[in-house]
């Protein structure tokens, strides 16, 4: 019998991390990580030497292979993100997935709570939170308008995450779909594509709440508030790098 431990990382903030997670990783055997480099940093910072093996959405099967068999011989790994809670909209939980498959009652899988954006957005949204539906990442190109209808038509509050790259245009396309989900565009079937000429200002989208969380925890941190169209102008008039958690009243 051995254990995986599923450990929570900092979201931004280096102190952010608990006592509890700073002592498993000391103990185990192996880490494993999404980046080494970024996990190597957070070690060095509380001076942790342990053996990482990396493990991403693109790692080969022989990777899962490696690591099952040396948790099946007894040793103990911590699994861990770049940032906050594995198995949340990152590939750690296929890995947990495989372990419990193939090992069975041979492995514990033990979680050690702490970080998350998801939490840490919602802590602060003044929305409601007893119950929300969690979406990850908006699709890049097929399904995408289907995720944003979803956004629209939900009736809990709702987060995702969203890219530097591509947030001015998520939430331009947002506030097309929740025009028209809200009735206030005169042909509810034209196309978000068609539409997004005009600006997300100018779209009624029915005066639902919306927060954006640029680099949570992290020295550059911003939160915007309002509805879409104000937190899209808000956005786009403020375009620093970073990762954004969005949250969506009902």
């Amino acid at each position: 019998m051995t254990n995986l431990y599923i450990v929570a990382t900092p979201i931004g903030n280096l102190e952010d991390i608990t006592l509890r997670a700073l002592r498993i990783l000391k103990e185990v055997d192996f880490i494993i990580c999404e980046d080494t480099r970024v996990t190597s940093k957070l070690l060095a910072h509380y001076q942790i030497k342990k053996p990482l093996v990396s493990y991403f959405q693109h790692s080969k099967s022989s990777r899962v292979e490696e690591i099952v068999s040396r948790l099946g011989r007894g040793e103990s790994a911590a699994l861990v993100t770049d940032a906050g809670t594995p198995g949340i909209s990152d590939p750690g939980g296929m890995l947990v997935s495989q372990v419990i498959r193939q090992l069975g009652n041979q492995v514990t899988v033990m979680p050690i709570p702490g970080p998350s954006a998801v939490a840490a957005a919602l802590s602060i949204s003044g929305l409601p939170a007893d119950s929300f539906l969690f979406l990850g990442f908006p699709p890049h190109k097929k399904g995408r308008q289907k995720f944003w209808q979803k956004v629209a038509e939900c009736k809990e509050t709702v987060v995702f995450y969203e890219s530097r790259y591509r947030i001015t245009k998520a939430l331009d396309e947002l506030g097309v779909i929740l025009s028209v989900n809200e009735g206030y565009l005169a042909h509810a079937s034209a196309s978000a594509e068609k539409l997004r000429d005009s600006s997300p200002a100018a779209h009624n989208d029915g005066g639902r709440r919306v927060l954006v969380c640029r680099e949570l925890t992290k020295m550059f941190e911003s939160v915007y508030r309002g509805t879409i169209g104000e937190v899209a102008e808000m956005v786009a008039k403020d375009p620093q790098k970073g990762e954004y958690v969005i949250v969506v009243g009902k």
